[in-house]
């Protein structure tokens, strides 16, 4: 079966999906909503695919479809200047982010031998003593922006510690880590591609700089466990070391920083949920996967299609890119109910969200990103019982790695 002419979408001048509509990145679910309504797998004139509903976005990540780009070939090449193109970095070819089986079984197994669940749960009174120590500061001031205060530093800090990183210029490698991440965002500016393979080529010399320190300083931190991961005599090559401590530097801590901002703007935009939250503490770990599938870190994630796959009731033909919006499945009124919605801190399947994917490539840094929006939330919502916004919301122009890029708040009445 294949879809039906769609005339909302019959021309490049008014896709029924639209990333780059003003306003989407304030609030793309209006859109979203109305995909799911409308045609929840379509085919976007700028020429890839779009599955927008919760069964069809999980099935399609736990299919067997691609994540490497070079498996494309229906893509309409004269749509790419519209749809904008991604800057990959250069160790992209091998970073487990893109890369299918076996590679990507491969490294991942490597990896997740330096990354299990003890290792994380061991940095818990870590985290909290970094938070306690960003909210004194916080209450000292009074008034203050949460993003630059506490849902940047603190899971930068977190990753930086788990690495064992070695003297450094942090405040460099933030800055360069927040423009190499738009290599995961559609970009269409000359100007904006070059900054980001320029951040991407710096921070690669930074790592391996990194790397080469450790290897001389060895110690019972992350760093020092992927240089020695090993199985059956295979380890990581330089190249996949500096491309792995990279997808945990930018990856994990940018996504992070959506979550402990977006999660707190969700609370005080919702007071009667905030207050059900505080007067029974117990719902946090439930209300932290509500937090996760009402405002999803990340937005999108994409697959290429290896054979005809159908979804939907759709036909996908091979060598089709497809963009899995996860945050529109994650309001998907089917799955989840007639108040998708509506934030609510006592949702039962909550942890249905698909916001750390699924599948192969389900979200190494899960367990690390719910143990710190876990800390930071009881903390700051015990320590705080005034916390209330103080200005306007900005979010940060991103369409796949969306946040608040400024979030006002006051402590005091």
């Amino acid at each position: 079966m294949t879809s039906e002419p769609l005339t909302t979408a019959g021309n490049a001048e008014d896709p029924l999906f639209d990333p780059f509509a003003e306003g989407f990145t304030d609030d793309p679910y209006t859109q979203y909503a109305r995909l799911r309504e409308t045609a929840p797998v379509h085919e976007n004139p700028f020429g890839f695919w779009v599955a927008s509903g919760h069964d069809d976005v999980s099935a399609l990540l736990r299919s067997g479809a691609s994540v490497e780009m070079r498996n494309v070939t229906a893509f309409d090449a004269a749509g790419q200047d519209q749809a904008g193109q991604s800057a990959m970095p250069a160790t992209d070819d091998v970073s487990m982010l893109h890369r299918d089986p076996p590679d990507h079984t491969r490294l991942r197994r490597l990896v997740q031998k330096a990354f299990t669940p003890r290792a994380i749960k061991a940095l818990e009174p870590r985290i909290a003593e970094l938070t306690d120590g960003m909210l004194d500061e916080i209450a000292d001031a009074a008034s203050v922006d949460l993003v630059p205060t506490l849902a940047f530093p603190l899971p930068f800090a977190v990753i930086a510690e788990m690495l064992g990183t070695p003297p450094t210029d942090h405040a460099r490698v933030r800055d360069l880590s927040g423009t190499a991440v738009r290599a995961l965002e559609p970009v269409n500016d000359e100007d904006v591609m070059s900054a980001i393979v320029a951040a991407q080529e710096e921070l690669v010399g930074i790592t391996a700089e990194m790397i080469a320190w450790k290897r001389g300083h060895p110690a019972d931190d992350l760093l020092t466990a992927l240089i020695h991961a090993e199985e059956d005599g295979d380890m990581l090559s330089e190249d996949e070391l500096v491309a792995q401590v990279l997808l945990l530097y930018i990856a994990g801590h940018e996504t992070t920083v959506n979550l402990l901002s977006g999660g707190t703007v969700a609370l005080l935009r919702h007071p009667d949920q905030l207050a059900a939250l505080r007067a029974d503490p117990a719902l946090m770990p439930g209300a932290v996967e509500e937090l996760l599938r009402y405002d999803s870190p990340v937005q999108a994630s994409g697959r290429v299609t290896l054979e005809p796959m159908v979804l939907g009731g759709v036909e996908i033909p091979a060598g089709a890119f497809v963009m899995a919006l996860l945050g529109s499945a994650n309001r998907d009124e089917r799955r989840f109910g007639p108040d998708a919605g509506e934030l609510r801190v006592d949702r039962e399947d909550a942890h249905h969200h698909v916001s750390f994917g699924a599948g192969p490539h389900h979200c190494l840094g899960a367990a690390l990103a719910r143990l710190e929006a876990r800390v930071v939330f009881e903390r700051m919502l015990s320590r705080f019982p005034a916390l209330a916004l103080d200005g306007e919301v900005r979010w940060n122009g991103r369409i796949n790695l969306r946040g608040p890029a400024s979030v006002p708040v006051t402590v005091r009445p």
